[in-house]
């Protein structure tokens, strides 16, 4: 007989029964058993997740092409290759990181300002834009404005920056200076720090006319 192994035999008429490895088959079956109880002793934990709003955007839209409307007329369409909805912030905010375009439509839905930036800000509860990077506004006037940063605070109609702002009038004459603020129309503006540049190409033009 081998160390470890148990050999029983019962000799009975028709009958033979022989029981081998008794020692592994002892060990399978505590091992099962131990298994059963461990699975009847667990259970589920919920891990919580934290999430900030601030940080965190809950919805995430990318080549946006969509439209806007204020008191059930369609005012503006918003065309941006990716849009960031807070909506859980303290202050709720959209984020538009890589570039925006907006038209701002009239009462016959045609098109008559619009403006782009590089990265675009629009707090929800202020109703206010803070537009960043190589922004370039067209104006209802048919003026043309150029700057590094702008503010369009649509509660007052009014746009501003403390930035250095280029504008070039529908009527050629171009204006400079650092820090502006102006009606959304651009029928009144101002400069804190304002310098006058002449239409050089009218100057030339006058010149050469003369001569």
């Amino acid at each position: 007989m081998k160390p470890g192994f148990i050999n029983c035999v019962f000799n009975k008429p028709g009958r033979l029964f022989i029981f081998h490895h008794f020692p592994v088959l002892a060990f399978c079956c505590l091992f099962f058993l131990s298994i059963f109880m461990a699975c009847g002793k667990s259970k589920t934990e919920l891990v919580g997740l934290t999430f900030n709003g601030e940080t965190t955007p809950v919805i995430h839209t990318e080549n946006v092409l969509t439209l806007i409307s204020d008191s059930g007329v369609t005012r503006y369409r918003i065309q941006a290759k990716v849009w960031d909805i807070y909506d859980k912030a303290k202050d709720p905010y959209w984020y538009f990181p890589e570039k925006i375009y907006v038209e701002r439509f009239d009462s016959l839905l045609s098109v008559d300002a619009n403006i782009e930036a590089d990265t675009a800000y629009f707090y929800k509860l202020r109703n206010l834009w803070h537009l960043i990077g190589n922004v370039k506004v067209l104006s209802m006037q048919g003026d043309r404005i150029d700057t590094g940063e702008l503010f369009w605070d649509q509660r007052t109609a009014q746009i501003y920056t403390d930035k250095y702002v280029h504008v070039q009038q529908k009527n050629n004459e171009e204006l400079e200076g650092i820090g502006f603020r102006s009606n959304q129309e651009m029928t009144k503006f101002s400069f804190y720090k304002p310098s006058v540049l002449m239409n050089i190409r009218e100057e030339r033009e006058d010149t050469i006319a003369a001569q």
